[in-house]
C-alpha cells in the first residue's frame, strides 16, 4: 500500500490514499482491528522514491487510535547499517525475498498475535 504510488505521488498524496483505504476498511468492518505497516523502503538512501515513501510514513502513523488501528514501523529490519537495502533481502530493492518475507513476519508476528485476542 503507498509505495507503487512513490513515483508520481508526494508524500501527502499517498498518506491520503493509505488514509482513505483505512476509512473504507473501518467503514466495512468497524470492530476489526488493522494493523497499519509503515511504507518499506525502497530504492538507495536519499532518492526521491525512498524519500517520498518516508516522507508518508509519519503522516499516516497518525491513523494510529489505540484502538482499532494500530500503526508498526518495521522498515529498519530490512536495512543494512548503512541504510541500504541488502541483496538478499531485496535485490530490486523494492520486493522483498523469501528470507525478507521471513523478517517481515517475525517482525508482525507478537503484534498480530496480541490484536487476535
Amino acid at each position: 500500500i503507498g509505495t507503487n504510488n512513490s513515483g508520481g505521488a508526494s508524500s501527502a498524496e499517498i498518506a491520503e490514499g493509505v488514509g482513505a483505504i483505512v476509512l473504507d476498511m473501518r467503514t466495512r468492518f468497524p470492530t476489526a482491528k488493522i494493523l497499519l505497516l509503515a511504507i518499506f523502503p525502497r530504492a538507495d538512501p536519499g532518492s526521491a522514491p525512498r524519500n517520498t515513501v518516508l516522507g508518508a510514513n509519519p503522516i499516516i502513523a497518525k491513523l494510529d487510535d489505540g484502538k482499532n488501528v494500530f500503526y508498526m514501523d518495521i522498515g529498519d529490519k530490512f536495512l543494512a547499517a548503512d541504510g541500504t537495502l541488502p541483496e538478499d533481502i531485496m535485490p530490486d530493492k523494492l520486493h522483498p525475498t523469501p528470507k525478507g518475507h521471513e523478517i517481515w513476519a517475525s517482525a508482525v508476528k507478537d503484534k498480530l498475535a496480541e490484536l487476535m485476542k
